[in-house]
């Protein structure tokens, strides 16, 4: 009787738990439907927080005068600072304290966007306004990546009502103003404030889902790293009636080692520019990720890059090499000359495993044994490759939560197939680090007319509802 008796409270505490829950979510998505969400965020867009003008003060005003007090009446702590006096970057790093037993959360986000382009949006659009038409919500920012940080906050507010001002966890929170310009001093400030940041795992949002209607998990990123190549022969050009056949081209012999580095189908030739091969647990995680071309986007050119990969597992779970920019004379208006100089620049996307440190020397040496040696090759790591183990605890905590909420499989992505600062918390911070993306690949990030898809930020909110729900709960026992 003892034990029925245990069984019948255990069952009426998880419904209870499970009406808490529901409740909670509804309010998160509730809060687009009153017309809060929308405010709060057309205050946000308001704020012309573009990086590439170097407005200090109005960067400032948006952690001073909106995010701060929005934080401080979620019973956060907040201080804006820099990496140094004269630093480029702007930061606000808050925190909100709970019990010290309990886990830590960071969240990281920015509150910078790219240039307003106001004269080439829609008309009765306004990139500093948000305006709702049909399921969109229009606004600079609005995907990238005030509306992303903003339905977090929203979430983070209805799980504070329901438990009455407690979450169940301690949380902190960075915002940066300068992502857009390529988050100078972020490394920095992960370094000089590592205790006042430290966390269990970071827990933030940006970046595209890989479809508006697929939830998705991503855990890192690729890296980038650009590599130049020049062949500089001669001082000027020369007549290519008097000298063709005579003088080496610069620009004939450049294609042709670029050739010897990726062949004409897209596939890396060189062993150190190549990563790993795939594991069996990054390809079961990609086996059910299609990746399909929207509109006004190129459609995918299906035999391009490592044979035998699908789509998915080349801008996931692979390296792609690809050529940025190439000049030698002039091509909108050539002269009877043979140029005395060419030069590339390509770029490795790679994935954890791959020696970024050691590309440069493997390229010279490939140039080298394929009769390139003349061939001049510099390398910059532009950011490092990360990637949280798909069989972590903290993955099937959150990929159990989103499915919980949405009743949809989650989309599991080892990486983002871009670049994001995440190599900072993982290899600053220590962190394990989850990213919930809340925009879709055609919100027109960057470009005129950006949006936020409204059933995308309403099963956001919810997810986000949930996944702050649920770690309360998982703490508590």
């Amino acid at each position: 009787m003892e034990r029925i008796a245990a069984e019948s409270q255990s069952a009426g505490t998880a419904r209870i738990e499970d009406d808490g829950r529901r409740a909670v979510v509804a309010d998160a998505a509730g809060s687009l439907t009153s017309g809060g969400f929308v405010a709060d965020l057309d205050r946000r867009l308001a704020h012309r927080t573009d990086s590439t003008a170097g407005d200090v003060a109005v960067l400032n005003a948006y952690l001073a005068d909106e995010i701060a007090p929005t934080l401080h009446a979620m019973g956060f702590t907040t201080e804006i600072c820099r990496a140094a006096a004269d630093g480029r970057n702007l930061f606000l790093i808050a925190e909100r304290h709970e019990d010290s037993g309990l886990p830590t959360v960071l969240m990281y986000g920015h509150g910078d966007v790219v240039a307003g382009m106001d004269d080439r949006w829609s008309d009765g659009l306004s990139p500093w306004q948000a305006t709702l038409r049909g399921d969109r919500l229009y606004g600079r920012g609005s995907a990238d990546n005030k509306g992303q940080h903003s339905i977090n906050l929203a979430a983070l507010a209805a799980v504070l009502k329901a438990r009455r001002g407690r979450v169940g966890f301690n949380l902190k929170l960075l915002l940066e103003m300068g992502e857009e310009i390529g988050s100078p001093e972020l490394q920095a400030i992960c370094r000089s404030r590592r205790d006042r940041l430290k966390a269990d795992v970071m827990i933030s949002s940006d970046g595209p889902r890989i479809a508006a209607d697929r939830p998705t998990l991503f855990l890192g990123a690729r890296g980038g790293l650009n590599i130049r190549l020049t062949l500089d022969l001669r001082p000027g050009g020369h007549h290519s009636g008097n000298w063709g056949g005579l003088l080496v081209n610069p620009a004939t012999r450049l294609s042709a080692a670029i050739a010897c580095l990726v062949d004409g189908r897209g596939r890396i030739l060189v062993d150190g520019l190549r990563p790993p091969p795939l594991s069996d647990a990054v390809r079961r995680a990609l086996s059910d990720i299609p990746v399909v071309s929207g509109a006004d986007e190129p459609e995918i050119d299906a035999d391009w890059g490592e044979p035998g990969l699908s789509p998915a597992e080349r801008v996931y779970g692979w390296n792609a090499l690809e050529v940025l920019a190439m000049s030698a004379g002039n091509t909108r208006h050539p002269v009877n000359a043979i140029p005395g100089k060419a030069e590339a620049v390509l770029q490795l996307r790679f994935v954890v495993g791959t020696d970024a440190a050691g590309a440069g020397e493997a390229v010279k040496a490939h140039l080298a044994a394929n009769g390139f040696g003349d061939v001049q090759v510099s390398a910059a790591v532009m950011s490092n490759a990360t990637r949280l183990d798909l069989d972590d605890d903290w993955v099937r905590w959150a990929v159990g939560s989103m499915e919980r909420t949405t009743g949809k499989p989650v989309a599991l992505l080892p990486n983002f197939g871009g670049s994001l600062p995440n190599e900072f918390f993982v290899e600053d911070l220590g962190l394990p680090t989850l990213w919930v993306p809340h925009s879709y690949p055609g919100c027109n990030q960057h470009a005129p007319d950006e949006h936020l898809l409204i059933p995308v930020a309403d099963e956001a909110l919810r997810i986000m509802a949930g996944l702050f729900w649920d770690l309360g709960e998982r703490a508590a026992r």
